[in-house]
Parts: C-alpha cells; sequence; structure tokens
C-alpha cells in the first residue's frame, strides 16, 4: 500500500477513535493497535500531526501514538523494533520545522522529539542541537518559541540520564551552548523589561514566556552540566546576576497588577529563579559558598524587613525561608568539633554564617517569624469558623514545608532556633513574660499574638528544657488559661491544650497527670469542635507516653471514653474519624481489659460506620486497628463481636476482593489476635480459611502473619482444622518450598514441626508429601546451620511422638535412596549426632535427645553402633536441661513442668491470651516438657542392659568415652 492510501486508512482510524460512540471506538482503537508494528505506521502519522489543516483531536490522537510507539519500538533491541531507514526519515521530519499552532500539541511533539533525543543524541542525531540554536534565532514569533520549548524538553530529558557516559555527554554539550543559552536567555530578559516598562503587557509576555524557557533551559545546564561550576566564569556570573534579575522581576510586581495571565506567568518566573538557587545549593553546597552572603541578604530582607512589602507573595516567601533554612541547616557547612580538623571551604561558610547571623538579625528574624509568620490568618480564622474539621486535621506532616507558608515558617523557625538557642532562648521567654495572664477577649490581636508565642515554646519544648519549668507554668498561668470559657478565647485553649500535648513528652511531672486528666475531661466537653479534637489528639500523646500510669487514668477512663465515642460519632470528615479512631486504639491498647465495661456503645457503632466507610478505604484501616485493640482488650469476650468481626476479616482478607489491597496487612493482623483470643473455634471462624491458600501464593511480606495464622488454628482446634484444610495447606506448602528463600523454608517448616507436635498422628499423615526432602536433607548433611536444626526438629517429633510413621518413611526413603533402611537409619543417626551444634534451643536439643533413646532399647546392630554417639547428645543435652540444686547436690530437669496456674497479671505485663493457656496447656502433654530427661536415660540404659544382659551392656558402655560415661554417671546419681 502507497504512503497516500495508508495515510487515508489511518486518518480515518484515527477520526473514528475520537468518537463517543464505543461501537466505533473500540474496533478503531483495535485496529490502530494491529498497525503499531507495521512498517511505515509513525511515518504516516507523523504526516497527519503535521498537518495543521486536520483536526485538531485527530493530530493530538496522532502524537499521542507517536510518542507510546517511541517508548515501544525506537530500541534496536525491542520486539518489532522500527528500521534504521525509517528512524531516519521519523528524526529529519520532525524537525523540518517549528510552527506547530496548537499550544498541547506543540508541547508534546516537544517531549516526544526529547523521547528520541534521550536514545539518539547525540550518536545517531548529532544535527539536532545545532538545528534547534539556530531556530531559536529566528525573527518568526511562532517558530522561536516552539524551537526554544523543544530546546527546554530536550535538555531537561538529557539532564535526567543517570549513567557516567551519558553524564560526561551532557556535561560536553553544556560546556559547548552555556555561553549562547546567557546569550539567549539575557536578549529575552532585556526584552521583557523594556516591554514591562513601556506598558506592552502583550509583547511583555510573549518575552516573558522565552524569558522562562531560556531560564528552565539554563537551569539544567547550571546544575547538572558541570562538576565544577565555581570554576567556570560564566555559571558564577549567571548565578551572581541571578539576584539582580530578581530584584528587577519583584519590582515588576508593582506594574503588573494581581489576577492577569502576565502576573501569573511573572510569579511563575521569579520562583525559578529561586529555584536556580535552590537546586545549585542541593546539588553543589561548596562551590555554592561564594553564594551564601548574598542568598541570605536577599532572603532575609525580603522575608524578615520592609525592603518585600508590596511585592513579595506567598510562593515566594516559601521559597526565601527554604534557601535560609537548606544554608542553616546544611551538614556541609558544619565544622568538625575540633576545627582543625574541618576542610577551608567547611570554616569559610561557617564563618560566612557566623558574620551574618548576628544578635540583633537572630532576635529580628525570630521576633518576625512569631510575631509575623505564625499569627493565624484571616483564611484560617474563617475555615475554623466555616470548617472546623478541616483546620484541626491539617495535614502538615512529610514534605509539606516546602510548598506551604504555616509548616515552612515553623520548620524554619525550629532548624534557626535549634542552631542558635543561646540566642533566641531568651528573645522567646520575654515574648511569653510580656504576655502573662489572662489575655483581653476583646483585643484579638492579642489573642492571636499569645496563641503565636504558645505556638513558638511547643514547637520548640526540646530546645527549652533546661530555660522553663513547665511545672510552674501549667499549675499557675496555663490551667488558669484553660478556665477562661469565652468564645472568642476558644484560641487560646486550643492551644494552650496543644502546648501542653508537645511538652507531655518532654518535661510533664508525673504528680499532674491526675489534674490533666481533669482539664482533658472538661476540655472534651468544650463548646468549640476545634478544641474538642485537639484535645482528643493530647490525650493520645500523653496516653501513648512513656510515663503513662494505668492506675492514674483509670478513675477518668470511663467518662473520656465516653466523650471520645461522642466526638467519633459527633464528626463527619473521613479524615477526622481516623484521627479519633487513632485515639481511641490507642487508650484501648493502654487500658487493655480495663475498658472491658466501657465499649458497648463502641462495639454498636463500629457496624454501622464501616458500611457508611465502604468508600473510604484508609478510614476503614482505621476501624481495622480499632478491632484490634478491641479484641486484645475484650479477650475471650470478644466471641459476642463475632458477627461483625468475621465478615470483616473475610473481607480484608479476600484477595478477590478490591479493597483487600489497603486492607490485607490490618485484616490478617485482627484475623491473628481473634483467634489468639478465642476460646473455641466456631463454624464461621473455620470457614475464613479458605481465604488462605490464595494468600500464600500471594508470597508477600505478609507470609510470616499468615503462618502465625495457621498456628493460632492448630492450637485452637487441632483436628477440625486439619481434617478440613491439611491437604490444601500441604499442597500450598510444597509449592511455596519450590520458590522462597531459605529462611522462608525454615518457617514454613516450623509450622509443619509445630502441627506435628499438637497432633503427631494426624500432623505427620497429613503432611507426609513434605517430610521426604525433609530426610533427603538430613542424609545430605544440609549445609546451613538453622535450615539443619529445623529438619532435625521435624524429623525429632516424628520419631519421637510417632514411632509407626517414622518407620514407614525410612522405609520409604530406603526403596528412594536404594540403601537397606537398617544402613540409611545409620547415616541418620551419624549425620544427627555430627551436626548437633547445629541445633542452639534447649528446647530442640533435649527434642534431639528424646528421639534418639526412644530408639532403645534395640538389638539392631546399626543402632548399637551409634550408641556412643546417641549417649554423647544425650549427656551435651543434660548439660543444657538440668540444674542443680545446692542443698541436695542433686540434679533436676529445669524444663519440666508438672501443672499450669494461671498467674497474676502485674500492670506492666500483658495479660494471658487464650493461646498462651492453649500453649502451656498443651507444654504439660509435650514430652520435651513433660518427661525429665534424667530418667528417660537411665530408664532407656536399664532396658537396653536387661536386653543385652549386664556383659553385653559392658561391652556396649565401653564404646563410649571415659569422660563422658563419668559425666552421665554424675547426672544419674541417686537414682
Amino acid at each position: 500500500m502507497d504512503i497516500q492510501s495508508a495515510s487515508t486508512v489511518v486518518l480515518q482510524a484515527l477520526t473514528q477513535a475520537t468518537s463517543q460512540d464505543t461501537a466505533v471506538l473500540k474496533p478503531a482503537e483495535e485496529q490502530l493497535r494491529q498497525w503499531e508494528t507495521q512498517p511505515g505506521f509513525y511515518s504516516v502519522l507523523l504526516n497527519i500531526f503535521n498537518n495543521h489543516m486536520l483536526d485538531v483531536n485527530v493530530r493530538w490522537l496522532a502524537v499521542l501514538y507517536f510518542k507510546n510507539g517511541i517508548d515501544r519500538y525506537w530500541r534496536r533491541v525491542a520486539p518489532h523494533a522500527l528500521s534504521e531507514e525509517e528512524k531516519s526519515s521519523l528524526r529529519a521530519g520532525l524537525i523540518t520545522n517549528f510552527n506547530e499552532p496548537v499550544n498541547q500539541i506543540a508541547t508534546q511533539i516537544a517531549v516526544l522529539i526529547a523521547k528520541v533525543a534521550r536514545l539518539d543524541c547525540p550518536r545517531q542525531w548529532p544535527e539536532l542541537i545545532p538545528i534547534l540554536l539556530e531556530s531559536v534565532k529566528v525573527q518568526d514569533g511562532l517558530q522561536q518559541h516552539r524551537a526554544l520549548l523543544t530546546f527546554y524538553h530536550v535538555t531537561k530529558t538529557l539532564a535526567s540520564k543517570r549513567l557516567a557516559a551519558d553524564k560526561k555527554l551532557f556535561q560536553d554539550l553544556a560546556s559547548g551552548i552555556y555561553s549562547f543559552a546567557c546569550s539567549l536567555w539575557n536578549h529575552h530578559t532585556e526584552t521583557f523589561l523594556q516591554k514591562v516598562c513601556a506598558g506592552d503587557q502583550e509583547a511583555a509576555l510573549s518575552s516573558l514566556e522565552r524569558t522562562l524557557l531560556s531560564l528552565k533551559v539554563l537551569r539544567k545546564l547550571t546544575v547538572q552540566g558541570f562538576i565544577e561550576p565555581h570554576h567556570n566564569m560564566e555559571v558564577m556570573g549567571f548565578l551572581n546576576s541571578v539576584f539582580e534579575r530578581l530584584k528587577q522581576f519583584l519590582e515588576c510586581c508593582r506594574q503588573v497588577h494581581r489576577g492577569s495571565i502576565c502576573r501569573e506567568k511573572l510569579e511563575k518566573t521569579i520562583i525559578l529563579y529561586t529555584k536556580v538557587l535552590l537546586d545549585f545549593l542541593e546539588c553543589h553546597p561548596y562551590p555554592f559558598i561564594p553564594l551564601i552572603q548574598r542568598s541570605l541578604e536577599f532572603a532575609v530582607s525580603y522575608v524578615f524587613t520592609e525592603a518585600g512589602e508590596g511585592v513579595v507573595f506567598e510562593r515566594f516567601i516559601v521559597q526565601c525561608m527554604n534557601l535560609i533554612k537548606m544554608i542553616v541547616k546544611n551538614d556541609s557547612y558544619k565544622p568538625a568539633k575540633n576545627i582543625e580538623d574541618s576542610k577551608p571551604e567547611i570554616l569559610e561558610a561557617h564563618q560566612i554564617k557566623t558574620a551574618f547571623f548576628t544578635h540583633p538579625t537572630l532576635t529580628e528574624i525570630g521576633k518576625r517569624l512569631v510575631s509575623q509568620y505564625f499569627l493565624l490568618t484571616e483564611e484560617e480564622i474563617t475555615m475554623w469558623e466555616e470548617d472546623p474539621e478541616s483546620f484541626a486535621v491539617e495535614e502538615t506532616g512529610g514534605d509539606s514545608w516546602k510548598y506551604s507558608l504555616r509548616p515552612c515558617t515553623e520548620v524554619l523557625f525550629l532548624d534557626i532556633f535549634h542552631n542558635y538557642s543561646q540566642t533566641l532562648t531568651p528573645v522567646l521567654l520575654e515574648m511569653v513574660q510580656n504576655l502573662q495572664g489572662p489575655t483581653n477577649v476583646e483585643e484579638p490581636v492579642q489573642l492571636l499574638m499569645k496563641d503565636a508565642v504558645y505556638n513558638a515554646v511547643g514547637l520548640a519544648a526540646y530546645e527549652l528544657f533546661d530555660s522553663v519549668d513547665f511545672h510552674s507554668w501549667f499549675k499557675n498561668q496555663l490551667l488558669a488559661e484553660l478556665q477562661v470559657t469565652h468564645n472568642r478565647y476558644k484560641l487560646i485553649r486550643r492551644r494552650v491544650i496543644w502546648l501542653i500535648g508537645q511538652w507531655i513528652s518532654v518535661k510533664f511531672e508525673s504528680d499532674l497527670r491526675p489534674l490533666l486528666y481533669e482539664v482533658i475531661l472538661n476540655l472534651m466537653q468544650d463548646l468549640d469542635l476545634v478544641v474538642r479534637i485537639e484535645t482528643a489528639t493530647t490525650l493520645k500523646l500523653t496516653v501513648d507516653d512513656f510515663e503513662f500510669r494505668t492506675e492514674q487514668f483509670l478513675p477518668y477512663l470511663e467518662s473520656i471514653f465516653g466523650l471520645l465515642f461522642h466526638l467519633l460519632r459527633q464528626v463527619t470528615e473521613c479524615d477526622t474519624k481516623m484521627q479519633v479512631l487513632h485515639v481511641i486504639s490507642c487508650v484501648i491498647e493502654r487500658v487493655s481489659i480495663q475498658i472491658r465495661p466501657y465499649v458497648g456503645c463502641l462495639v454498636q457503632y463500629l457496624p454501622l460506620l464501616w458500611r457508611q466507610s465502604e468508600d473510604h478505604n484508609m478510614l476503614r484501616c482505621a476501624i481495622l486497628t480499632t478491632l484490634i485493640h478491641l479484641v486484645q482488650g475484650l479477650g475471650a469476650e470478644s466471641k459476642n463481636l463475632y458477627p461483625f468481626l468475621l465478615p470483616v476479616i473475610q473481607l480484608s482478607t479476600d484477595v478477590a476482593q478490591p479493597p483487600h489491597v489497603y486492607l490485607l496487612e490490618d485484616g490478617l493482623e485482627l484475623w491473628l489476635v481473634t483467634l489468639e483470643n478465642s476460646s473455641a473455634i466456631t463454624p464461621e471462624l473455620l470457614r475464613i480459611f479458605q481465604n488462605m491458600s490464595a494468600l500464600l501464593e500471594l508470597s508477600s511480606e505478609n507470609l510470616r502473619t499468615c503462618f502465625q495464622i495457621i498456628n493460632a488454628y492448630t492450637y485452637l482446634s487441632a483436628s477440625e482444622f486439619l481434617q478440613n484444610y491439611a491437604e490444601a495447606l500441604c499442597k500450598s506448602f510444597c509449592d511455596l518450598m519450590k520458590d522462597i528463600t531459605m529462611e522462608g523454608q525454615v518457617q514454613v517448616l516450623k509450622v509443619v514441626e509445630i502441627v506435628i507436635k499438637v497432633s503427631p498422628v494426624l500432623g505427620s499423615h497429613m503432611f507426609k508429601p513434605l517430610l521426604p526432602a525433609v530426610f533427603r536433607g538430613i542424609v545430605d548433611g544440609e549445609r546451613f546451620p538453622v535450615v539443619m536444626s529445623t529438619y532435625l526438629g521435624v524429623i525429632g517429633r516424628v520419631l519421637l511422638q510417632n514411632s509407626g510413621f517414622f518407620s514407614s518413611l525410612l522405609t520409604q526413603m530406603a526403596v528412594e535412596c536404594r540403601q537397606e533402611a537398617d544402613q540409611l537409619l545409620g547415616n541418620v543417626i551419624e549425620m544427627w549426632v555430627d551436626r548437633m551444634d547445629n541445633i542452639t534451643q534447649p528446647e530442640r536439643r533435649k527434642l534431639s535427645s528424646l528421639a534418639l533413646l526412644s530408639l532403645l532399647p534395640t538389638e539392631n546392630g546399626v543402632i548399637q553402633d551409634k550408641f556412643c554417639g546417641i549417649i554423647n547428645i544425650c549427656v551435651e543435652a543434660l548439660h543444657d536441661v538440668m540444674t542443680e540444686d545446692p542443698d541436695t547436690a542433686t540434679f533436676k530437669d529445669c524444663m519440666l513442668m508438672t501443672h499450669f496456674e494461671e498467674p497474676k497479671v502485674t500492670e506492666d505485663e500483658e495479660p494471658l491470651t487464650e493461646q498462651d493457656k492453649r500453649k502451656k496447656l498443651l507444654a504439660l502433654e509435650d514430652p520435651v516438657y513433660s518427661v525429665s530427661l534424667q530418667l528417660y536415660v537411665y530408664e532407656k540404659l536399664k532396658a537396653q542392659q536387661m536386653l543385652m544382659g549386664e556383659q553385653g551392656f559392658q561391652t556396649l558402655m565401653e564404646t563410649v568415652d571415659t569422660e563422658i560415661v563419668r559425666q552421665l554417671q554424675e547426672f544419674l546419681k541417686g537414682l
């Protein structure tokens, strides 16, 4: 098909692909997808989007298909890669003219040229940069702009390459075009300034767009184009000129009125200038040193003096503050403790900073930050009144300081206070002193000032540790502030309770806690919602603190918990409900079982909240966390929650349900604590295990929790659980063992070991397909100690607790290994004795001794040949588990458990879960804890003696080292 006919059919398909009718759209998309790999398709697309007579939507789609094709088929190694001839033709076609009239399409074309440049420039496309440099000089306005736009995207893309060879290419490019880029930027900047002075806004806007693009190019070249930029006169010249240009552009703000497109672009350009400085400082801290003085003078004058009045705007203030912060906090400018060890450039930077941050300068910055930038704005106060929940939970964490004014000012304050606390502490304390006593509610400015100063004291709590007697201040001043109930005083009530929250973990005496709980109780009933939410947050900080004592809190628990629940029901926003739920979770977690009498209302409300939050997965995560702590607090009583709890677990852990992406981790944790606190299995609880096979297939980071859940089911009701699910579980384990790490295999086998321990007959039978590999691992002498130890643990359990099954397994393995069963058993015992040191846990060492002793008494010659090794292991294990009674000089097995008493739980200890009790009862039946090793050795040796007769037995004992025999006799004396 010739190019003309191809163009017609492709154009028709693209036109149909822009249709709103899916019946037309879908076939067209499918047809285009099939053509993607056809030679000539991208040449046709190029012709289509370069034809300005065609419909814009069709041309837009053609560009997108072309751009996607570069990602998929441009590389030589890609399947269905484009031929070199077609690529050469396409490259030429892309840069024949820069006259795209539609802005959005022009940007997309610039981006796709940059994508090709990333792969081909400069080797296969050496002409690209020279053509762009020529094109940005032309007089035609549109052509010049489009070429400049392409020049920027190409520069940006090449600068982003990270391989050393690519970086070197970009540095060579930067050296070659830097002078030209500077002159281009200077030309457009001068033109813009002339047009603004002449009052020609339209021409000014056109020049400003070109200034912005040329500055974007220069930013990339300056920051990423030079290894040692401080040795390049042009680079440093450009950076120094940035300050002058910034002043000129800021002055232009007086002439260009707000709300206009020109003003928007002007502010964008000003921000870009500051980004040049910030990026250069971040990437080249040492070359930036000559610019520190000017940067600080510039930023401080515009942000903290009258110089900025009428010209600065919020985003610019944020950038200036970030510049100051990055210089103050920069680790590259901090001298070593021993000054002589510091590099000369570090000392230079430190001296510049020290000379700049004089006492008067710091005092002025500190006072301005608090008294000007910390004040609540009219917008914030309006938000408090009209949307209190959004105000109360406004997000200020993460990187918000980089973009938002309030977090930015607070972070700058903290960094400056931390670095210059000796100077700033007296300044802040004086501001506090000037605001002593209740403030007149008729003076809103004073109220705002007190709010700002208290904010500063809260932020700097750690720095003020030695300077503020918080105990006295709380009792003599802050308590009184909280008693003022006037509506306007809510600013101070909210700020004081926040302030207390900041000081809780810093300096708050234990005997003041009850007084604080009374304050919290009162403020949880405050008329203002913001105050109540802030009080709940401080309660969380108080309860979550290391110094928290449950007995101090208990008298207030019922009232506070009721008010928290009331607050949870009252708030309507998702984020606020999450915040309150976190407080509730924290309280339940800290008071544990003491919460039981007070959770009735919450238990009734959570199902409703769960239904309402169907589209809010993060809120559901918070509900799951609350349920986890609730189940732990309720213990066995949590069975009353099952009608709600079990469907929640079912949904959260079902990988076929979309919400599992958000809910799975918390859902598994809830599943586990539900099992741990369950007193008996229920059909519904058993049924949820159907979700497990798919979870094990995921092989995700949640595997460990999945194994804990399987163990919990085993402890709870081994027979029912294994009869229902062991076959599927064994299959999942077999699949898992093929492709998980060594550590993962150990975890799987630990689960198998527990199953066999709890249910020796059923467990051995159900997991039989896994055991040959374990047996082979022992015979082959598995080289990883942890794995070998686990293998011996599993086989030890089978041998000790299900000897008949062990015999059949041995017979099966003997056939597989083409050996006699006795010979194979001898190999196993020999390896066991040899690798006993791989086993580190005393329980497993005792298990190995018991298991091998269980082979006695015997007439089997192979076992008798290994008798010496078996006795060696037993004596080692006796040393591990026997303790000497100094009064009677006799030994006893310290692992023996004779009965189970539920211990009295102290306040600092977690109460026993139902699973803990099950484990202790199980231990009473476990040979490791119920059989005395000392007695077992004695009985087995006695039986062997009876079997062989005195002389035969004596001959057998002579195979054992005399020192080992002496130690054995020492352990057995008195029996």
